[in-house]
């Protein structure tokens, strides 16, 4: 048999192939889809650590639909410490726009926020970047793309009367041409601090702006976890401050971009994409070998 024939009817195999595996990834994906639930109204995080008052233009996905989601659909490594997702009205996590909000629990103990008005945040923009370079080097050994922080796409804001922080960061995944968004808060509490990632593109930095107001009113800590009822002589305190908090609390210490996994789902590698790639990689070979 001719090679170039053979070549070409392997292709055609292949193809064939392919298309039955994108055809049960979709089907899957439409499965796991459509198993997710969604709750509104009050919910308790953690054991009634927090509450959240999830309003009808939004909708919550505990512990379970957060994993099918950021691990099953968006490829991403597991992650224990997700308690749930804020998202918004008709979410679909198979469409590109599709954005959350990741909420989990750091107790490391009481952040002082009196450093609020001493920090320097342009230079800690710089010391962020700098150890981001060496934190690649670990990512990369892991086999992840590396990470760049491009700089602030929203400036740290502390509101002291609520003792929330956020702002936001704009990352670049490898050779991605679309940058990564990940807008941070972060709500001060007795013991810990809760984490609240959204996470979208670029693009969606105005969409995600307008929501945020109302998605920090969501979250408040229950009576007795709340941020002023702190005791110094039995509450341990996490021994950093506001602008630790921003560089990855205690995660600074074991390199900053360690905490910032999750950001890769902004990508949204799904298995189904990953079919359609491999078939393009496959037809180019093909074609530079005619």
């Amino acid at each position: 048999m001719n090679q170039r024939i053979f070549a070409w009817m392997s292709l055609f195999a292949l193809v064939a192939s392919l298309g039955w595996a994108q055809e049960k990834s979709e089907k899957k994906a439409n499965e796991l889809v459509a198993s997710l639930q969604y709750q509104h109204g009050k919910i308790v995080l953690h054991g009634g650590l927090a509450t959240l008052n999830i309003p009808q233009n939004f909708a919550f996905l505990d512990e379970k639909g957060a994993n099918t989601v950021l691990a099953d659909l968006w490829g991403n490594p597991p992650d224990k410490s997700v308690l749930g997702l804020i998202v918004p009205k008709d979410f679909n996590p198979l469409e590109g726009q599709a954005w959350v909000v990741a909420i989990s629990y750091d107790e490391s103990g009481y952040v002082s926020d009196t450093d609020a008005d001493k920090i320097d945040y342009k230079k800690l923009l710089s010391e962020m970047q700098t150890e981001s370079v060496e934190a690649n080097k670990a990512r990369a050994e892991a086999g992840y793309p590396p990470v760049q922080l491009v700089g602030w796409a929203a400036t740290p804001h502390y509101d002291a009367a609520t003792h929330k922080l956020y702002w936001a960061k704009e990352l670049e995944f490898g050779e991605d041409k679309e940058h990564t968004l990940n807008y941070n808060i972060r709500a001060l509490g007795r013991r810990g601090v809760l984490v609240l990632n959204a996470i979208a593109g670029m693009n969606q930095l105005p969409e995600i702006e307008k929501a945020m107001p109302e998605v920090l009113s969501m979250v408040e800590f229950q009576e007795g976890h709340r941020y002023v009822d702190f005791d110094p002589s039995i509450d341990k305190a996490a021994g950093y401050g506001l602008a630790a908090l921003v560089a990855g609390g205690v995660l600074a210490k074991t390199g900053f971009f360690k905490g910032l996994l999750i950001a890769i789902l902004a990508g949204k590698k799904f298995i189904i994409g990953g079919a359609i790639a491999l078939f393009a990689m496959i037809s180019r070979f093909f074609k530079k070998k005619e």
